[in-house]
């Protein structure tokens, strides 16, 4: 017992499941509260009631599962997480496990490695291997009827893993050591400074020959260019001219202006001149019947319904 460094006055967790002998259970049990004395305590928890017990976190100073001689628990990934919730910080947990140690795939029992990943995984630290042993014939049989698993190749295990210091969600604050920028600016050296400055009296230096930017630009150049030549070459091709989705040379815009050039020229026009006052002093062929009067010089666009009704 003492390789589970148990002391007087701390709280204990023993879990236990239905393949744990009774006898040995409660054997267990009194050795601990020896241990632990008036001011400390044992709670028994069963392995299937663990994640609906009412413990708050930190609640353990050592939690000990499948301990229990010939016992054959395995721990799922929840109640690893569990136990190591319950644990206080820097608390311990001390476990049995019956472990595979040929390569099956797909077996229920974990491999001595995935086991220590798992209680890495829940959250324990420092998590090492305190002993390996052969199963017994009780637990070979504790197995087979409880695990329904059978194998040759089964060894126990018994690993350790500690709590960090520390509660999940706690926080801390870092200590940097940032030195305080300096307010004042660099020294610069005088000849550097002279080398990279240009002032307005070496512009007007003799020796230095300026280029005058007219001077880059040739007649050619300064020509207006023909709104043709910059039409792209797919704009208007074929025999019907269509402008391209997005047109941006303005044959779009040109198209337009010559479509409503063509309705104002395609509107009748009036033969007596009275058109524009409304139907009482329309004729009875005048296109503009049924439409409301207009002003003098008013466009006035007929759909083709009209027209054709005319």
């Amino acid at each position: 017992m003492a390789d589970f460094g148990i002391s007087a006055g701390q709280f204990v967790a023993v879990i236990w499941d239905k393949s744990s002998p009774v006898e040995a259970l409660k054997d267990l049990v009194d050795k601990l509260q020896a241990l632990t004395g008036d001011e400390g305590r044992v709670s028994v928890e069963n392995i299937n009631q663990l994640l609906q017990s009412a413990h708050k976190e930190s609640s353990f100073d050592i939690v000990l599962s499948g301990i229990i001689p010939g016992s054959t628990t395995l721990h799922s990934a929840d109640i690893l997480a569990e136990m190591a919730r319950i644990l206080r910080p820097g608390g311990c947990l001390f476990l049995k496990e019956p472990v595979e140690t040929a390569v099956v795939n797909n077996s229920k029992v974990k491999t001595a490695s995935k086991l220590c990943s798992a209680l890495t995984l829940s959250g324990l630290v420092e998590v090492k291997e305190l002993q390996r042993e052969s199963l017994s014939p009780e637990e070979i049989q504790s197995v087979r009827e409880h695990l329904g698993y059978h194998s040759d190749s089964l060894l126990s295990l018994q690993i350790t893993g500690k709590k960090p210091n520390f509660e999940v969600g706690s926080s801390s604050q870092l200590k940097l050591s940032i030195a305080k920028k300096s307010s004042g600016k660099p020294a610069v050296d005088p000849a550097a400074a002279k080398l990279w400055t240009l002032s307005a009296n070496d512009m007007e230096d003799e020796s230095v020959d300026l280029i005058d930017s007219d001077e880059l630009l040739d007649a050619e150049d300064l020509k207006k260019p023909d709104p043709a030549s910059l039409r792209a070459p797919s704009c208007g091709e074929g025999k019907k001219r269509k402008a391209c989705k997005n047109c941006t040379c303005g044959l779009a815009e040109e198209l337009e202006k010559e479509k409503s050039r063509d309705q104002i020229s395609s509107q009748p026009k009036s033969a007596c001149g009275n058109c524009y006052l409304g139907d009482a002093f329309r004729c009875a062929s005048c296109p503009y019947l049924g439409m409301p009067a207009f002003k003098p010089g008013e466009k006035v666009l007929l759909s083709d319904s009209n027209l054709h009704d005319a």
